[in-house]
């Protein structure tokens, strides 16, 4: 989406009433790590740059040689980019001690980032961090700062975008609806938290905009139906339906109606929460509410039945397409089944898709208004779902089929071809693999970087690191397709693999001299090589560049990859320092962290570590299972796994804390874990089949065991050892001076 503002960027800037007047407040671009906020007020008079932000008011000292120098470069500057000559007018720039004055800023920013290059932006950016350092950052106006967002969204710099909208929305400018929607529909697209960020954004910028009475004042900044659909897709992804109900409910509020898109999007939600009988119904009220049905519409309903693994009916509905039929609404239909449902869920669809409910779910189903042809990506679509259910011989049916297809856009293309690959490299068909890749380069239909990264990682799952190496080569020597980070990913993970730590950083550096910036999963996936090969002090040199670049948002993968490295040496305290440091960052130890560590306790053999690690855990178990909530916001829940109990147990049984293993083994059962009892059998067998027999002892080193035994006596019943509770129920009383 390409933002298109006026080009001389003299878009009103946008302003908070107060009881008093109106306050001009100035724009803070970037986060707070990078530029500290600046706030001018002013009188309640309207200001633009070309009077009061004059350079001339802003250096009253200068020189009238000075001033007249500046007003020449000013002069330059702006006839430079009145005539689009952007990189003239950078260089200018570049050559002038002085700054600009607030227009010549502007537009130079504006330009720069509507070239949409990475240097480009570079350059922006240059200009934003030089106003930062002068303390001159009100010198940037509205329509600079969006278009800075836009080409910061566009270029992947997700984080450095988003806090330039909220900075603005912080210092009382109103962001044009293509900076901030492009903002949004980028953040509902991202990993980890990216669809939640993306809700909140698109919330803040609202707000802001009810607090107008006058709704003309905001209106280049009001959601359209874009933005919404943006959000949208942002619900859909997080499978949040009851918010999905709310924004898409308030859409009339600004004048906004849903579209096909708005629909399709829908079509994803259904298929997110496992809601496939309602598939059919979405369908039919685009029909009802005479939305054009298009393609796209029907390649969802595909790609949903694809993912729910219903190939039947996607089969059907390819089919019936290529005889014509325009019934599809009857197959699926037919093809429908009620799934349970919870009652929110229920009357969230039910408000959603009001056709869906009642006797209207009973009428005749709809017709489509015409007939669609099937096309490549619907075929491809289905090949995804063979090749994901491992018939492959089917995906290649499906390629022969598609090669015969007298409607050229039925042929198959590059998308196509890389499904076959797939398919060949999932099972583990290499050879297969390579083979499709040069009927591709025969027959003229160029591979492209993706379908070089999946024979990449096929070669690296098989530990052919050889073979992958060579590949690389070939892809940039003969395909002159330059490799992304995800190539340099999948090798630094093969390399891992086959122990070669040292690969793994001579890939990652290689990365970075080619400009290429390393991913979250570049820092997490070089932080586990060093981990994995005994080496945690070089994991937490990488995970402190992590943290130190701006690009990325540290996770809970990269917390989990620095307590293995250390637990994987037994260096216990090293590990707890990092999970206190999780903690107090916001991060909350899971299952992940707690293994690791169990992992490490026993190793250094400190089985007091692991009462005091059990007993933190237990309390986010009780959390859970009781519902209590006096302590929710500081323990959220757990579901603990196998491995954590079992380990737990491990080394509770072999340290006598019989009871305490006793607690362990009977959370197993309550979360239907089988605790392996075979295993505590010969533990106890061979470590403490003696114990407690001696004559010898002192009476009142026997009372001091008393405890113990009973402890040890019940562990021995649930084992089926012999035992003082054979064949009778046991419970723990406290034990008393009388026992």
């Amino acid at each position: 989406m390409n933002a298109k503002f006026p080009a001389n960027c003299s878009n009103p800037i946008l302003y908070t009433q107060t009881a008093v007047g109106v306050n001009l407040v100035s724009p803070l671009p970037c986060s707070s790590k990078l530029i500290s906020p600046i706030f001018i007020s002013s009188s309640s008079t309207v200001i633009t740059s070309k009077t009061t932000n004059s350079y001339e008011e802003a250096k009253p000292s200068s020189s009238s040689a000075s001033k007249t120098q500046v007003h020449s470069l000013d002069t330059k500057l702006l006839t430079l980019l009145s005539q689009r000559k952007t990189e003239d007018a950078w260089l200018a720039y570049t050559q002038c001690e002085d700054l600009p004055n607030p227009e010549c800023l502007s537009r130079l920013v504006c330009q720069l980032s509507y070239q949409n290059t990475d240097l480009s932006f570079a350059r922006a950016q240059s200009i934003v961090q030089r106003l930062r350092d002068e303390r001159q950052l009100h010198r940037l106006d509205a329509n600079s700062l969006g278009l800075l967002a836009v080409a910061a969204a566009k270029g992947g710099h997700i984080l450095y975008a988003t806090s330039i909208i909220r900075s603005m929305l912080k210092s009382g400018y109103l962001p044009h609806v293509k900076a901030w929607s492009a903002v949004v529909s980028r953040l509902a697209a991202s990993g980890d938290d990216g669809p939640g960020e993306a809700v909140r954004l698109f919330t803040s910028v609202t707000s802001r905009i009810r607090r107008f009475a006058e709704p003309t004042v905001a209106k280049d900044s009001r959601p359209d139906t874009a933005a919404y659909n943006a959000v949208l897709n942002a619900c859909s992804n997080r499978g949040d339906s009851k918010k999905f109900l709310q924004l898409f409910s308030e859409m009339p509020q600004f004048g906004c109606e849903p579209d096909v898109l708005t629909y399709n999007i829908m079509i994803k939600l259904c298929a997110r929460v496992n809601r496939k009988d309602l598939l059919v119904f979405v369908l039919e009220r685009i029909i009802e509410k005479g939305i054009p049905v298009c393609m796209t519409t029907l390649q969802s309903l595909v790609a949903a039945y694809v993912g729910f693994g219903d190939l039947e009916t996607a089969e059907n509905i390819v089919q019936a397409l290529r005889k014509g039929r325009t019934d599809i609404c009857r197959i699926l239909r037919d093809a429908n089944v009620m799934d349970e449902k919870s009652s929110d869920a229920s009357s969230v669809f039910e408000a959603l898709l009001p056709n869906s409910v009642g006797s209207e779910r009973n009428n005749e189903p709809k017709e489509l208004p015409k007939a669609f042809a099937p096309n490549t990506r619907m075929y491809t679509t289905i090949m995804k779902g063979y090749m994901r259910a491992g018939r492959v011989v089917d995906t290649v049916r499906m390629l022969e089929a598609m090669r015969h297809q007298e409607d050229r856009a039925s042929h198959p293309d590059h998308v196509t071809y890389t499904t076959v690959v797939s398919a060949f490299v999932k099972a583990g068909a290499m050879d297969r693999a390579r083979q499709v890749l040069a009927e591709m380069t025969r027959i003229g239909v160029p591979a492209n970087r993706i379908t070089y990264n999946i024979l990449l990682k096929g070669y690296c799952q098989q530990l052919q690191i050889d073979k992958a190496k060579a590949l690389m080569r070939e892809m940039i020597r003969d395909a002159t397709i330059e490799p992304d980070v995800v190539s340099y990913n999948t090798l630094i993970d093969g390399c891992i693999m086959i122990d070669d730590s040292a690969g793994a950083l001579a890939y990652f550096n290689e990365m970075r001299a080619r400009g290429l910036a390393p991913t979250k999963i570049s820092y997490t996936t070089l932080m586990k090589a060093f981990a994995l090969s005994g080496q945690p002090k070089l994991a937490a040199q990488v995970f402190d560049e992590m943290l130190k670049d701006p690009r990325i948002k540290v996770d809970l993968v990269a917390w989990n990859m620095l307590v293995e490295g250390y637990s994987r040496l037994g260096q216990i305290e090293e590990a707890k320092s990092v999970i206190q440091q999780m903690k107090e960052e916001g991060f909350y130890p899971n299952v992940a962290t707690y293994g690791s560590l169990a992992n490490g306790i026993a190793l250094a053999r400190k089985p007091g570590e692991a009462l005091l690690l059990w007993n933190e855990i237990k309390e986010r178990c009780v959390v859970q299972k009781e519902g209590e909530n006096s302590n929710a916001s500081s323990l959220p829940p757990l579901e603990p796994d196998e491995g954590l109990l079992d380990t737990l147990a491990d080394i509770c049984v072999r340290a006598a804390f019989f009871k305490k293993a006793l607690e362990i083994v009977a959370c197993m059962e309550d979360h239907g874990i089988p605790p392996n009892k075979s295993k505590f059998t010969r533990i106890y067998v061979e470590m403490h089949s003696r114990m407690f027999t001696s004559k010898h002892a002192s009476r009142a080193r026997q009372d001091r065991r008393k405890e113990r035994k009973r402890a040890a006596e019940a562990f021995k019943f649930w084992l089926g050892l012999p035992n003082n509770y054979y064949a009778s129920e046991w419970h723990f009383d406290p034990v008393t001076e009388d026992d």
